[in-house]
């Protein structure tokens, strides 16, 4: 039932404040499909193990030692788990969508698999099992290779050192290319990677056959060179309206100085900041809505172009993260997931750190119908309440996502002082301590938010009426 259409960023190290290596995705299916966030600990069997997919019988063998994650599941399993991101006890980082669009002629080339791995499997089947940004590429390859997918994605992955982006372009085939340390990305629903070097094996990962199999059926509409969004991507109208448009605006946020249009199919994959990014600016960029242009939805441009493109930040998104790889410190403390659930424009990202034991139990509540015990569901109340009367209520709700914000951030700070001087269980049940903090923080001020909005709002209604009460 998860059909992302999903945006994403990922930075480099050197193209960060702090050194951290950042991805970051919005998870947009529908506007009322709750995600849970879990701590899978780590676990060693004796047994053979075998992974089994609810939604297309797709079955593989698992290792028998799998590693602690963090993860954010669908509120059922009914049509496959979608893990879709986290942080294992390593420092790798992963997330997985479904987000891209392939070329009709390759799917006839190699017909998609309808029982091979897909999303929902992706973070599952791989991050529990790899110490490296770079194995999880390796190992995700191979078994797209063996097993075949039947869709295409595009998959994020990060160590504290090096960021990378992989992406299917057809039942057997992948591509997966390292972010340059001073560079990032921001990627739509289109395929994304450019020109591909063979020889490069520092930047550059792929299927085995790749190149016999694009020569063989013809497949590549250049003779001096490989270009994989040419080959396996799309250039279409739904491309210049859903897509495009996105890469756009985050390429203007974060370098104004190169002259672009929405509608372009020239977007490069790779883009140099013309300053430092930080976590402030990846969760900026995916909580955007084409703010400062025609095209925001709630801004004051034309109906129709405040209708043309779709936004990063719309209703149908059911959680949004920010993945954060921090340099030279304990893979507990260095990962943070910073996690907002519903509408991240709407919402706030709360930080959860890697070495966490277990996450609030109101992350592990919500179903398809409104339950007030439930974090997606409070943040989700307040977008509700905020939509009905935006530009009303938008101050309100800003305020405390500003408020939160700083909050938040002296929380993290706080917290790095007192865990570098911790270790193993100690640190783990300090950083879960703080997580429980943090989020009771974050509902608390949402449900106080809610109340507000509703008490606001009985006066905003079409049949109210405002008479002088002099008369």
């Amino acid at each position: 039932m998860n059909y992302s259409a999903c945006t994403s960023i990922l930075i480099g190290p050197k193209a960060t404040m702090d050194g951290s290596v950042i991805i970051g995705r919005n998870e947009d299916a529908k506007a009322a499909w709750p995600k849970h966030f879990v701590v899978h600990p780590a676990r060693t069997a004796t047994t053979p193990q075998q992974f089994v997919s609810t939604d297309n019988g797709f079955t593989m063998p698992l290792p028998l030692t799998a590693a602690k994650y963090t993860a954010t599941p669908e509120w059922t399993d009914k049509f496959g788990l979608f893990e879709e991101d986290g942080i294992n006890e390593y420092g790798v980082a992963m997330s997985a969508t479904e987000s891209t669009y392939s070329n009709e002629r390759v799917l006839g080339a190699d017909p998609l698999v309808k029982d091979g791995i897909g999303e929902e499997a992706m973070v599952t089947v791989v991050l529990p099992y790899v110490r490296t940004a770079r194995e999880g590429i390796l190992r995700l390859g191979q078994l797209v290779e063996t097993y075949g997918t039947s869709e295409s994605n595009g998959i994020l992955f990060a160590d504290q050192q090096e960021a990378w982006y992989l992406e299917t372009g057809a039942g057997h085939y992948w591509v997966a290319q390292r972010i340059p340390a001073n560079g990032y990305a921001v990627v739509a629903n289109q395929m994304a990677i450019q020109a591909i070097d063979f020889n490069d094996a520092d930047n550059f990962l792929f299927a085995h056959d790749l190149r016999s199999f694009v020569a063989e059926n013809h497949l590549n509409p250049h003779s001096d060179r490989f270009i994989w969004r040419d080959i396996f991507g799309t250039q279409d109208q739904s491309d210049l309206y859903y897509n495009t448009p996105r890469v756009w605006y985050g390429q203007r946020r974060f370098t104004p100085q190169v002259a672009q249009q929405p509608q372009s199919f020239d977007l490069p994959f790779i883009q140099y900041a013309d300053h430092l990014l930080s976590v402030d600016d990846a969760q900026g960029y995916l909580s955007s809505h084409f703010e400062d242009t025609p095209y925001d939805p709630v801004g004051s441009g034309s109906v129709a172009d405040r209708k043309r493109f779709r936004p990063i930040s719309l209703a149908k998104t059911q959680e949004s993260h920010v993945l954060q790889l921090r340099p030279d410190m304990d893979p507990s403390l260095a990962g943070i997931q910073w996690l907002a659930m519903g509408v991240a424009a709407q919402s706030v990202y709360v930080p959860f750190y890697a070495g966490i034991e277990h996450t609030p139990a109101a992350y592990h509540l919500g179903k398809e119908t409104y339950d007030s015990q439930s974090a997606y569901w409070v943040y989700k109340l307040v977008s509700v309440l905020l939509d009905a009367h935006y530009h009303d209520a938008w101050p309100t709700v800003s305020a405390v996502q500003k408020d939160l914000r700083i909050a938040f951030k002296q929380s993290v700070k706080a917290t790095d002082a007192v865990g570098q001087h911790l270790s193993g269980i100690e640190l783990n049940h300090y950083l879960t301590q703080q997580a429980a903090t943090n989020a009771a923080l974050g509902i608390r001020r949402y449900r106080e938010l809610a109340a507000t909005l509703i008490t606001q709002a009985t006066d905003l209604g079409p049949l109210n009426y405002h008479q002088d009460l002099n008369l």
